[in-house]
């Protein structure tokens, strides 16, 4: 059924989440500039630089893009890699652990996602590292609009198995308290 209280509520996100999106993009687009670039240490070694941090002179300033104090973005770059960390909004205890167990089981599938990474920044739900490889493989503006649309699916994903997880909870309740009629 069409209700136009979920239709305002809908563009109302998409209100807010647009700019965050739209900063997020830009942000990802100059800063997915990477290159082949050997290690300055070890010869023919090539290590994503933003993970080992060996060369300050390679790394680039990180920003952090914030749509709320439980929504951000960190973006790490450097020459030949750029890591992008992401908080996802989690309002209780509820979201919480559906966030949780969805990144873990995402996490835990991370060869196949290429660009995943199996844990996290401290502070954040979901890592990716995408190296100068993924770059020369996949379309760039492909990559991104796998961010993007990861980013705007997520909310929805969490909000749709906590609707579930109140359902068949009701569900079971009604279900208990027959009992005792």
């Amino acid at each position: 059924f069409f209700s136009f209280s979920r239709l305002f509520e809908d563009l109302t996100m998409a209100a807010t989440l647009k700019p965050y999106l739209n900063a997020v993009r830009t942000t990802l687009e100059a800063a997915m500039c990477l290159e082949n670039f050997y290690s300055q240490r070890v010869e023919r070694h090539l290590k994503p630089e933003v993970e080992i941090r060996s060369s300050k002179e390679v790394l680039f300033a990180p920003l952090e893009i914030c749509r709320n104090d439980r929504e951000k973005v960190l973006i790490e770059g450097s020459i030949n890699s750029l890591r992008m960390s992401i908080a996802i909004k989690q309002a209780d205890e509820i979201e919480k652990i559906l966030c949780h167990k969805f990144m873990r089981f995402m996490m835990m599938r991370a060869e196949n996602f290429f660009i995943l990474r199996r844990k996290p920044l401290e502070g954040y739900d979901i890592s990716f590292l995408i190296t100068n490889y993924h770059t020369e493989q996949m379309y760039k503006h492909k990559l991104i609009d796998f961010i993007m649309e990861f980013m705007t699916e997520i909310d929805k994903e969490i909000s749709e198995m906590k609707l579930c997880l109140n359902g068949r909870g009701r569900v079971c309740a009604v279900e208990y308290l027959k009992m005792f009629n």
